[in-house]
């Protein structure tokens, strides 16, 4: 298991979260725009996988990893 600097928690409000916004709300980056700028390099993985769509949905129980940041998304 690969050791975090940063782990984060979100707590999902309603079914599921957009992956570009996720970004946004915990703070990784300042704006939707920038979160699908991440996304687009690829540089974000959701439950281990490189995932290149945007507004991909994140539901509780998915882990983002971006970098040196980890983030848990609770129900």
């Amino acid at each position: 298991m690969k050791a975090y600097m940063q782990q984060l928690e979100f707590q999902l409000i309603g079914e599921y979260v957009e992956l570009n916004q996720l970004l946004k709300l915990v703070g990784v980056c300042d704006s939707g725009g920038a979160g699908k700028a991440l996304v687009a390099q690829g540089v974000v993985a959701v439950d281990g996988q490189v995932e290149l769509r945007k507004t991909c949905k994140v539901r509780a129980g998915s882990v983002v990893t971006l970098g040196d940041v980890r983030i848990v998304v609770q129900a």
